[in-house]
């Protein structure tokens, strides 16, 4: 399992990071190629949506069927163990969560920015057939 979480890991940090690129102010003339590289990667990166999925089901049902360790049944040890449990799960819940939310912000925000170069060029062709008239 411990593989599975580090490569949602490292696919967490690759959106932050291409997300941080492309949100990157002052970087125009380097804008369209950001864009098509976001948009290149959202293809892939789709398949984090159901991986993720499974392993948001996978948290929940060790959740469910985690032994409960209630007052003085358990050991000092056990109380330490379960607890430890416990803060990985969330842990584990919160990098879930992360890159669910990081997907869909890099999707919109790279949906934004072709829309906003798509209206650019419409905008630079308009002014040019203004100037021919």
């Amino acid at each position: 399992m411990a593989l599975e979480w580090a490569a949602l890991a490292t696919i967490v940090a690759a959106e932050a990071l291409l997300l941080l690129v492309v949100t990157f102010p002052g970087l125009q003339r380097l804008r369209k190629g950001l864009i098509s590289v976001a948009k290149s990667a959202l293809q892939p990166l789709m398949s984090l949506v159901p991986f993720a999925l499974f392993l948001l089901l996978d948290i929940y049902w060790k959740y469910e069927h985690f032994p409960k360790c209630e007052g003085t049944l358990c050991s000092p040890l056990e109380h330490e163990h379960h607890a430890k449990s416990m803060i990985k799960t969330q842990r584990n819940f919160l990098l879930v969560s992360a890159a669910l939310l990081l997907h869909w912000l890099l999707y919109r925000v790279t949906h934004m920015l072709i829309r906003i170069e798509y209206l650019y060029e419409q905008l630079k062709k308009l002014k040019d057939s203004k100037d021919l008239d």
